[in-house]
């Protein structure tokens, strides 16, 4: 199945890698390879994660403190967003309101 990425997930993805490159030569590349695997896992059996709220559901990654937070739609996986696990853990619903009003 297709994933698609929201603008503000693509964006969480480049300020991730760039803050971890910034901290560690290379570890801002394992990053971006780190949710690459979990968006393939989650391509390959979209209902194998918990429910975050809603419809939406939660992909923890395994190295890193982020989840992929994406919702199953008729023909594609959307990743709203690349969240921290421990920084305002809520700001991405107001984010998911918006994007389904489109």
């Amino acid at each position: 199945m297709q994933i698609l990425f929201s603008r503000y997930a693509k964006r969480e993805l480049e300020d991730a890698v760039h803050y971890y490159e910034l901290e560690y030569s290379g570890l801002g590349k394992r990053f971006k390879e780190e949710v690459r695997s979990a968006a393939l896992r989650i391509a390959e059996h979209p209902q194998a994660w918990s429910i975050e709220r809603g419809d939406i559901r939660k992909c923890l990654l395994h190295k890193f403190p982020y989840k992929l937070l994406y919702s199953t739609e008729k023909d594609h996986i959307f990743v709203i967003a690349i969240a921290h696990q421990h920084r305002k853990p809520d700001y991405w619903i107001e984010r998911n309101e918006t994007l389904r009003s489109r």
